[in-house]
Formats: structure tokens, C-alpha cells, sequence
């Protein structure tokens, strides 16, 4: 069987960790955390060859690691004008992304390029670091936004990390459990007795694999977990290794479909609504750049609305920020389609970036029953909507 093709898309937050290293800066003002970097976060660092799946590079998997309430916000932060209207001074944005640059980034590359955040009175700086410095550099006010885990907020805030979510980007949560017709896995119930690849047990994958294993009835003990640090367990179910594996819905089955495996994607939307990446703020960086930052929101969300009508716009503006991905466009418009379609909340059919407070409360509660949730928290302290225009 063929290998997989390489992709990378977005791995936003699992847990959030103290600063670890910083990233280089290269052309465009895009700073890009390299994959042997990324292997000081558990991330893979090699080329994946022609008999093994590269490492899952979605919505991210990042170890665990202990965690500490961030320091006060630097004064530069503190002191940063609040105006962004069009008499004043261009206010600066650090935007976090995460990881490498890619095509499900799509529309703040096509806010950027087409100077909408210039127009909107904004000079952004889009940035990407790995996965364990981004909720503590939110927290310190070293990143002034950037896109995280739902499921790393709810720790990071409960360990009194100042952040809040004031956006949702991914409506549906992007974390699946894939396998392949061949296996006759359909539902969670017939998970029992399988074997199971997964990174580890941590982060949005593990939350969502028990949260699907609950829903019949099941917990971890009644199947086999298969552990994969190096993010190849897809490599293992091709390989007849495990019988299902965690992935994500804008990567492992499009990886699949395009080995020439038909995919099985179970989902957990139906059974816990777990709250995806979405944008993540500072409480200090909220109430000093509150008006850059509703009017960085509203810019944003229009792009992922024009992105909606017409792709073609994402591709475009993907391939000027990022020309190496137009060397495969085939596949960067699958991830792309498939990216669009986990924006909008099936569920709730809510606006672009509405934030479904029941649904957050709902994942509260679970994480807190798996022991994930250290002190009590509420949702009025995880999540902010006052941004949304």
C-alpha cells in the first residue's frame, strides 16, 4: 500500500506549558516554529518514507507537561493604544497560529494579503510557535490572540492561566477516531475488545476517545490503547497494527481516502460538545486592546464568510503566503473543504464564531468527571463573546 501524503495542517493547543524556546523569523514576518523544534514538543521531525503515514499534523497532540499560572502582562502590553480607528496610529497584533504555516489558516492569510486588517486600522504579525508555548505567551501578553484548544483552555484557566476564548473558529471539534471499512467498525459500540492507536493519554484526542467509549457504555479498559509517540498511529492501521486510530477530521481520512483506504470517521459532536480551537486572548491584553481586537475578530470572520462562498480565494491567498503548498493544490483544496466544512456548527447552525456556552458548560462538566479540571471553574471565566461583532 502506498504511504500517505504529507500534510500539514493546523495542531492548535492541548495543554498549555511555560515557554520552551522561540521560534525563528522568516520572510513575510511569518515565524515558523521548524519541525526539529517541533520535536521538543513530542512532535515528529522526519520525512515519513513510502511504507509509513506521516505523523498526524492536525488539530495538535501535544504532550503533556506540567503547568503554572502566567506572570503579569508585559508593560508593553499594558501601555499599547486601544484605538483602532482609522485617525489613529496602526495598533500591533501578535497573531499565535501554531505550528507551520498552512491552507487552514487560509483566512488570515486572505485578511493579511488583501490589507483588510490594515484597513480595519490593525498592523498584524502572524506568528507560529509550537504547541507548549502559545496559552502561556497569551497569558504573559507575549502573543496578543492566537488560535487554542477548547479542551486546553479549560485546564489552562482552572490552573489560573489568565486567558479567555472569545471566538470559535472550529465549530464541529476536529478530533476523530478513524478506521477503514474492512475492520466493521461503525459505531463506538464496536470499539470493545479493538485495538486503538493513539498518541498518548493526554490532550483533545484522549477526551474525545472517552468521551465515544462512554456513549456505549464503555471505558478504556474494554479496549486495547495502542500508544504512538511519534503521531504514526494511521501508519499503524494501515499496517493492521490497531484497528482504529485518533486523527482529525481535515487530515487522517482525507490521508486515507488519498491511499486509496476508504475512511470510518466516528465523531464525538453528537455526544459531548466538546468546544474547538477558536481565538484566545489575555485577560490584560483583552481590556488594553479590546478595540483591536473585536475589530482583528470582525476582519477575520468576514474572511472565513468570503472563504465560505468561494475557496478558490483561500487557495489564492494560501499559495502568496505559503508558495511551497501549491506544489500539491489538489490536496491543499481537500483540506481546505474539509476545514471549511468543521467551522460551522452543525449542531447549533450558529453564526461564524458564536460561542455555544451550553456546549462549553456540557464539556466542563466531563472534563471535570475524568479529573481534568483541577479547580472549579465557569464558563463566564472561560469564554468572553464581547468581541464577536
Amino acid at each position: 500500500m502506498s504511504g500517505l501524503p504529507t500534510t500539514k495542517p493546523i495542531r492548535p493547543l492541548e495543554v498549555p506549558v511555560p515557554v520552551a524556546s522561540r521560534p525563528r523569523r522568516l520572510v513575510g514576518g511569518i515565524l515558523v516554529a521548524a519541525l526539529v523544534a517541533a520535536c521538543g514538543a513530542g512532535g515528529p521531525t522526519q520525512t515519513p518514507s513510502a511504507t509509513s503515514a506521516p505523523a498526524s499534523t492536525s488539530p495538535s497532540e501535544t504532550a503533556p507537561a506540567s503547568t503554572s499560572p502566567a506572570s503579569d502582562a508585559p508593560s508593553s502590553v499594558a501601555s499599547a493604544p486601544t484605538s483602532s480607528g482609522p485617525s489613529a496610529s496602526p495598533v500591533a497584533l501578535t497573531v499565535g497560529l501554531g505550528y507551520i504555516p498552512n491552507v487552514q489558516f487560509a483566512p488570515f492569510y486572505l485578511a493579511d494579503e488583501s490589507g483588510a486588517y490594515e484597513q480595519a486600522g490593525l498592523h498584524v504579525t502572524l506568528q507560529n510557535k509550537i504547541d507548549p508555548d502559545l496559552v502561556t505567551l497569551l497569558g504573559q501578553g507575549g502573543v496578543d490572540i492566537g488560535l487554542s484548544d477548547g479542551t486546553s483552555v479549560i485546564p489552562a484557566v482552572s490552573q489560573g492561566i489568565p486567558v479567555v476564548y472569545t471566538s470559535t473558529i472550529y465549530g464541529d471539534f476536529p478530533s476523530v477516531l478513524v478506521t477503514t471499512s474492512s475492520t466493521g467498525i461503525t459505531k463506538a459500540a464496536d470499539l470493545k475488545g479493538k485495538k486503538i492507536g493513539i498518541p498518548g493519554r493526554y490532550g483533545s484526542s484522549w477526551i474525545m476517545l472517552q468521551a465515544l467509549l462512554q456513549s456505549a457504555n464503555l471505558t478504556p479498559d474494554d479496549v486495547t490503547i495502542v500508544e504512538f509517540p511519534d503521531f504514526s498511529q494511521v501508519a499503524g492501521l494501515q499496517q493492521g497494527r490497531v484497528d482504529a486510530a485518533t486523527g482529525f477530521s481535515n487530515n487522517e481520512p482525507i490521508q486515507l481516502q488519498n491511499a486509496g483506504v476508504t475512511p470510518v470517521v466516528l465523531t464525538v459532536d453528537d455526544i459531548v460538545p466538546l468546544p474547538g480551537p477558536g481565538l484566545v486572548t489575555g485577560t490584560a491584553t483583552l481590556q488594553s486592546k479590546r478595540d483591536a481586537l473585536a475589530a482583528f475578530t470582525k476582519v477575520t470572520l468576514d474572511a472565513m464568510t468570503e472563504i465560505t462562498a468561494d475557496p478558490q480565494k483561500g487557495i489564492d491567498a494560501t499559495f502568496k503566503a505559503v508558495p511551497d503548498l501549491a506544489a500539491d493544490a489538489g490536496l491543499q483544496r481537500q483540506i481546505l473543504d474539509a476545514t471549511i466544512a468543521a467551522w460551522k456548527n452543525d449542531r447549533t447552525n450558529g453564526a461564524l464564531g458564536s460561542i455555544d456556552k451550553p456546549g462549553w458548560q456540557a464539556s466542563v462538566d466531563f472534563m471535570t468527571s475524568l479529573g481534568l479540571v483541577p479547580n472549579k471553574v465557569t464558563v463566564d471565566q472561560l469564554v468572553d463573546a464581547s468581541l464577536l461583532p
